[in-house]
């Protein structure tokens, strides 16, 4: 058996990653939870993962959701089921431009 720890990375076509991006503060996000599923981590994993690259991500890559915020999406959309109602608030992921 090989030792060696597998990722698994979800593909998804293109009408489940438009399910998955949300306007928020005027712009188009993917949140943590969902990035990390479909690069195969735990969100918790991810999130340490981008908090270690910091200089990657600046703040006007990502930011945090408010209550307020959340709680629009967790009404207009069925995200509870892949929140999971972590104690944390979600980050927000805008598209990055070149």
């Amino acid at each position: 058996m090989d030792n060696k720890s597998e990722v698994v990375v979800f593909k998804l076509d293109s009408e489940a990653i438009k399910s998955i991006i949300y306007e928020i503060r005027g712009q188009k996000v993917m949140l943590d939870f969902d990035l990390a599923k479909i690069y195969g981590y735990e969100t918790k994993k991810f999130n340490q993962q981008v908090k270690r690259n910091s200089d990657k991500f600046p703040n006007d890559l990502m930011f945090q959701l408010t209550d307020f915020e959340l709680n629009i999406i967790l009404r207009s959309q069925n995200v509870t089921s892949r929140w999971g109602g972590s104690r944390y608030l979600p980050y927000a992921f805008t598209e990055q431009e070149f």
